[in-house]
């Protein structure tokens, strides 16, 4: 053995017992209690190494498997910073550090329990609790005992969707980012998935997880939810952001159709091709973005990984064709219109549109204005219906901005 080959086989044994110190032997709540997952820690140009967890042990070995739960690929430094505590997955993930394939929610439960020692403010915790009678997964970051921000992602996607947002803010609050029913690591039940009854179950989770009167942070559908809750329950939303929010289409031509469609049809049996349905999904996701090339290609893999993981659940896939039913169907007028409704709104609000959104027309902005003038709306240009992936930098600041305002003075946060 060569010299060189010599300090590179101490690496890698290095690299196998510091993955082990960096875990605990056994994991007693949250979803790798009762799981058996398999991650692949694979070093760029060093080797692979597996964690394994079975019935809440924990353990790291070199057997690959056939199909792992999730895939970790890195270069050296950013494992060892990772494992050494210097860094969380969420930064590493968000900053390119480590890309992720698989169950992204599987891997940030493991990120939760890494170095635990390690005082890392964006290390998101995974937790699982009982909402409305529903399992439902949550992320939980920043200091315990901080004012609360519930962050709840949009139609389709996971807790993942909303990372940016949850690193931004996770030093000065208690950031909460739940899986809605019917998705990521939630269960899925026999509902209809619309905004009214996605709002109850919102309701109940305040009051599970402990955060009354909590700034509620929502992107598209989440958005839609929350606002809702806010109409609703004014007396548990301390304030509201609202990232391009799936709200009513004021002019609708299929509903008769769209309420002949039972949810239950998205249980039949799909053959879906791995290559094909990733690259396609990719492909759709790209086209939410004004400038798709500003995005890291290792998040399109990752969301278009979890999209998959979502079509091949029955239950889950329900879910989703439910929840777009909902949307579709949500009333704009009329005694139950929420165009009628939001004109009461009195929780302070800040609404961010993408100009170039495809999904969310960025002219709701004005309709929003017109309806409901204390409602404070921002149009970023050159943006499409991710704002806090697209331009993070500049959402972050507007919903920075917007909570210190709200807390100093929330009667006025709205229209300042």
């Amino acid at each position: 053995m060569t010299r060189t080959q010599g300090s590179l086989q101490r690496w890698d044994d290095a690299v196998g017992r510091a993955l082990a110190a960096a875990l605990p032997t056994a994991v007693h709540d949250g979803v790798l209690a009762y799981r058996q997952v398999s991650v692949v820690f694979d070093v760029v140009g060093r080797g692979r190494w597996v964690v394994r967890t079975r019935f809440g042990t924990v353990s790291v070995d070199t057997r690959i498997p056939a199909r792992p739960t999730a895939t970790i690929t890195a270069d050296p430094a950013a494992v060892t910073a990772l494992l050494a505590g210097r860094c969380s997955l969420v930064s590493a993930f968000l900053t390119g550090a480590l890309r992720v394939r698989g169950s992204m929610s599987t891997v940030l439960a493991l990120g939760g329990v890494l170095a635990p020692a390690a005082d890392l403010p964006t290390r998101a915790r995974v937790r699982e609790t009982s909402v409305f009678g529903v399992r439902t997964g949550y992320l939980d970051a920043g200091p315990p005992g901080a004012p609360p921000v519930v962050l709840l992602h949009g139609l389709g996607a996971t807790n993942a969707s909303i990372l940016p947002v949850l690193a931004d803010l996770a030093a000065e609050h208690r950031v909460l980012a739940p899986d809605l029913p019917g998705f990521g690591s939630s269960a899925a039940p026999n509902w209809d998935y619309d905004p009214v009854q996605l709002q109850r179950w919102l309701r109940a989770f305040l009051d599970t997880v402990d955060a009354p009167a909590s700034a509620v942070i929502g992107h598209s559908l989440g958005g839609r939810v929350a606002l809702e809750l806010a109409l609703r329950n004014p007396e548990t939303v301390r304030s509201l952001v609202l990232l391009c929010p799936a709200l009513a289409f004021r002019r609708r031509q299929l509903t008769a159709l769209a309420r002949r469609i039972p949810a239950d049809l998205a249980r039949l049996p799909i053959a879906f091709p791995h290559r094909l349905l990733h690259e396609g999904t990719r492909g759709a996701y790209r086209t939410l973005f004004a400038d798709p090339d500003r995005v890291p290609l290792h998040w399109f893999d990752a969301a278009a990984d979890e999209w998959e993981l979502t079509l091949r659940d029955t239950g889950h896939r329900r879910a989703l064709w439910s929840a777009t039913l909902g949307l579709y169907l949500d009333e704009p007028f009329g005694d139950r219109g929420l165009w009628n409704r939001v004109a009461q709104l009195a929780v302070p609000t800040l609404c961010v549109w993408g100009a170039d959104d495809p999904l969310v027309p960025a002219r709701f902005a004005d309709h929003l204005t017109a309806t409901a003038p204390q409602v404070r709306s921002v149009t970023l240009p050159d943006c499409g219906h991710l704002p806090q992936f697209e331009w993070p930098e500049a959402t972050g600041a507007l919903i920075d901005d917007f909570l210190t305002r709200t807390a100093r003075h929330p009667r006025t946060a709205a229209t300042a």
